[in-house]
C-alpha cells in the first residue's frame, strides 16, 4: 500500500493515550520501588533504580530539546524565520525541557495536532491536505517513539536487569518489586513495536509491514533475544558483580563500533557523541541497524556473540557456585536457551519470509526531495528496524 493512503487513525491517537500511560506508571512503579529500598536502607539498590529513572530522563530531553532546536531553525518548517515552533518559544521549550517534561511536551503536541486530524474537520481538507496532515502526524509520532526508545534501553531494560538481580541473587521480592519488571517488560515491548511501525510509515522510500503476525514475529524475536540476554547477564552478576566491568567493556565495545561506522546524526559534535554512547547501550542488549546499510554479515557476528554469552553464563554459575544450583536456577537456565532458540528462529522467520523487501520509488527534485524538512532528514537517519 503507498504510503500516501497511510492516515493516522483514531484508533493510532488512542493508541497514545495509553503509551503515555504506560510510560507515567513505569516512572512511577520504579520511584516507588526506589523509595521502598531506600526506607529498608538499601542504599546502593535505592541509588541505582533512581540513577536508571533519572539517566532516561536526562538523555531523552537532551535530545527532545536539540531536535525541537533544529526544527525551530529549519526554513522548511518555519519559513518566516519564526522563533517559536508550536507555540512554544525556544526559552520556553528549554524551560520545559529543564523540568523533564520534554517528552510530555511532545505528547502533548501530537494529542493536540492529532485530535485536530483525525477527529474534527476532516471532511474539510483536500487529498493533498489530509496527506500533508497524516505525513506530519506521523514524523511526530517517530520523533516520540525514537526518544521512547532510548528511554526504554536506557532505563526499563537496566532496570530489568538491576530487579531481576536482585530477585534472584539476593530472594528479595516484593510487589512493587514485580510491579516495577512488570511496566518495565510492557514498556519496552510497546517502545519496540511502536517505534518500528512509526518509523516506517514516516519513510516514503521505505515498505509498510502490515500488523498482524508479521508484527508479532518481529517482537517475539525481539523480546525473546532481549530477555535472553538479560537474564545472562543476571547470572553473571550473581556469579561476581565485578561482571559489571565485563559490560561496561562490552558497551565500549559497541560504542567503538558505532563510532567507526561514522554516524552522522547529531547537529554537533558533542551530541553526536552521546548518541553513539546511548546506541552503544542498546547494541549491549539487542541489535539494530545503525546506519540502514546491508547488515546480514553484522548480525550473524552479533547474534552469534549473543549466543555464546547465554551458553557462557549458565554453565559458569553452575561450575564456580554449584550452591545456586536450584530448581529457579534450572528454571532461569531453561528460559534463557528457550528464548535465545524461539528468538532465533523467530528472528530468521521474519527476515526470510515477512520482512518487506524492495523500496518505494524515490522522490527526484521536482518531487521537493531536495527540499526536505530537517525533521524528515533526522528521521531518515533513525537507527533501521
Amino acid at each position: 500500500m503507498p504510503h500516501s493512503d497511510i492516515q493516522y487513525t483514531r484508533v493510532r491517537w488512542l493508541l497514545t493515550i495509553a503509551g503515555l500511560f504506560l510510560y507515567m506508571v513505569d516512572i512511577w512503579t520504579d520511584v516507588g520501588l526506589a523509595l521502598k529500598y531506600f526506607q529498608q536502607k538499601h542504599f546502593v539498590w535505592s541509588g541505582l533504580t533512581l540513577m536508571f529513572v533519572l539517566a532516561g530522563l536526562l538523555v531523552t530531553q537532551i535530545f527532545s530539546y536539540a531536535w525541537y532546536k533544529d526544527d525551530i531553525n529549519d526554513v522548511w518548517i518555519t519559513p518566516e524565520g519564526k522563533t517559536a515552533l508550536s507555540g512554544m518559544s525556544e526559552g520556553g521549550l528549554a524551560v520545559l525541557h529543564l523540568f523533564c517534561l520534554g517528552i510530555f511536551t511532545r505528547y502533548y503536541h501530537l494529542l493536540k495536532q492529532g485530535f485536530r486530524g483525525v477527529w474534527t474537520a476532516t471532511n474539510s481538507y483536500t487529498v493533498e491536505e489530509r496527506r500533508d496532515v497524516h505525513h506530519n502526524l506521523f514524523c511526530l509520532a517517530t520523533d516520540l517513539s525514537m526518544l521512547k526508545l532510548f528511554e526504554s534501553f536506557l532505563e526499563s531494560v537496566p532496570q530489568l536487569l538491576l530487579q531481576l538481580y536482585i530477585a534472584l541473587g539476593h530472594e528479595e521480592c516484593s510487589v512493587m518489586q514485580y510491579l516495577s519488571m512488570a511496566f518495565s517488560f510492557l514498556n519496552i515491548a510497546w517502545a519496540l513495536v511502536d517505534y518500528r511501525r512509526c518509523l516506517r510509515r514516516s519513510l516514503p522510500h521505505i515498505r509498510e509491514m502490515p500488523s498482524g503476525l508479521p508484527t508479532a514475529i518481529y517482537l517475539l524475536y525481539k523480546l525473546c533475544t532481549i530477555t535472553s540476554l538479560i537474564l545472562s547477564y543476571t547470572l553473571l552478576l550473581i556469579l561476581s558483580t565485578y561482571s559489571t566491568i565485563a559490560l561496561t567493556v562490552l558497551w565500549l565495545m559497541w560504542t567503538t563500533w558505532t563510532h567507526l561506522l561514522q554516524t552522522n546524526f547529531c547537529s554537533s559534535l558533542g551530541l553526536e557523541f552521546l548518541y553513539r554512547a546511548v546506541i552503544g547501550v542498546i547494541l549491549t542488549f539487542t541489535f539494530f541497524n545503525v546506519k540502514g546499510q546491508d547488515t546480514r554479515v553484522a548480525m550473524i557476528v552479533y547474534y552469534s556473540f549473543c549466543s555464546l554469552i547465554n551458553i557462557t553464563a549458565p554453565f559458569l554459575l553452575a561450575f564456580l557456585k554449584p550452591e545456586f544450583q536450584t530448581v529457579t536456577f534450572l528454571t532461569v537456565s531453561g528460559l534463557i536457551f528457550g528464548f535465545s532458540v524461539l528468538g532465533l528462529v523467530c528472528l530468521v522467520l521474519y527476515y526470510l519470509l515477512l520482512h518487506p523487501r524492495g523500496v518505494w520509488r524515490e522522490a527526484d527534485e521536482v518531487d521537493g526531495l531536495g527540499k526536505e524538512a530537517e525533521a524528515e532528514k533526522r528521521i531518515r537517519n533513525f537507527l533501521q528496524p
